[in-house]
């Protein structure tokens, strides 16, 4: 439960949550408000801001998942063959939703942007679960430091070829970029057409990020026995900080850069994933704290629909039929607060109704 609570307060940001946040800050301008709402968006280049945690974290809860997936086809008798066919077809799918998204449909191939937030997930989620089933924890943790080490030297001191005195940790220099403007087909989003956020190499230090869920998924699944609720929130928290340590120790020398995917921002994004898990997980699994989850649940069961369908379905328009009416009632400063708890309204009474109809898109 703590699994489908904590997805679905991540991605309750993407569906209006960051918007209700700036909105009810501007009430107040100035000081902490000002700083929260830099929260709300994403840093151009280098640095974290809260915005920048979303993604990653979704992504390390997928690999949280893993582990009871894995175990739940084990023991239905899959066969090794019938779990590789079923990594590489939900991989495929999340790129395929993921083109979908971008607007394969409306078949302009020229300007088609290939990678997507979708695609990273499904080609970094696959990458792990493959090293999930056949290493040990150990050899996969120095997978793991090896990943991390190499991209991070690969990222310092190898810049692109194509440019003049290539500053390798710049938007214009940096080898990410070179790679996709030689293998990625399609339209890259940055620089004019020159750099993607989901591009090839930069899905490599990706697969740590779901690693990290993984070897989290499988302490969560120690029986109780072994070891009890609190002390695996612990380990969570003494991962966190050691992984908070590191950040703080490399990041002069590594920026913390989330278009780059750096190896420092992997450290300081799987310390709050991991920190928000412990969190979640002692409150509603370990307590039993559990009424309050089904705000967020709803969102949670069903993440990868709210995502797509704030892309084909015009929930501002709903939003505006219902709510505008009686949000002109109130000064203008208000009106934004009382619209983007609309959409959010709106967007949670659509899977509500999901929800209760027992209907899920599991990819």
């Amino acid at each position: 439960m703590s699994l489908d609570t904590l997805r679905g307060f991540d991605m309750f940001f993407i569906m209006g949550l960051s918007g209700l946040v700036v909105s009810v800050c501007k009430l107040f301008p100035g000081g902490v408000s000002d700083e929260i709402i830099n929260q709300m968006g994403h840093v151009d280049w280098d640095g974290l801001a809260h915005h920048d945690t979303i993604f990653p974290l979704f992504l390390f809860l997928a690999g949280v998942s893993f582990p009871y997936s894995y175990a739940n086809q084990l023991a239905k008798g899959a066969s090794r063959g019938q779990i590789y066919l079923k990594i590489f077809k939900r991989a495929a799918m999340l790129v395929f939703l993921g083109l979908i998204y971008n607007g394969l449909l409306n078949f302009n191939f020229e300007n088609l942007r290939c990678a997507s937030v979708l695609a990273r997930i499904g080609l970094a989620w696959m990458g792990a679960a493959l090293l999930f089933i056949n290493f040990s924890v150990r050899t996969r943790a120095i997978i793991c430091g090896a990943i991390l080490v190499g991209y991070g030297l690969l990222s310092a001191l190898v810049g692109a070829p194509d440019v003049i005195d290539a500053d390798p940790l710049s938007l214009e220099g940096n080898l990410v970029g070179y790679i996709d403007r030689l293998f990625l087909p399609g339209r890259l989003i940055y620089n004019n057409n020159s750099f993607d956020p989901e591009g090839l190499l930069s899905t490599l230090p990706a697969v740590v990020t779901a690693m990290l869920g993984m070897f989290t998924g499988e302490l969560i699944r120690l029986p109780k026995e072994r070891m009890s609720g609190a002390k695996k929130t612990l380990w969570m928290i003494v991962g966190a900080v050691v992984l908070l340590v590191i950040t703080l120790i490399f990041k002069g020398v590594l920026p913390i850069n989330k278009m780059l995917w750096s190896s420092t921002f992997v450290c300081a994004v799987g310390s709050y994933s991991l920190l928000m898990m412990a969190l979640f997980y002692y409150i509603i699994d370990v307590r039993g704290w559990q009424r309050w989850t089904l705000v967020f649940r709803v969102v949670g069961m069903n993440s990868i629909t709210i995502y797509l369908a704030q892309r084909m379905i015009n929930f501002s328009h709903t939003n505006k039929f219902l709510f505008s009416g009686f949000s002109g009632l109130f000064p203008e400063s208000v009106q934004s607060v009382i619209m983007n708890i609309g959409y959010i309204v709106v967007c949670w009474l659509f899977l509500y109704f999901l929800y209760r109809k027992n209907i899920f898109l599991k990819v």
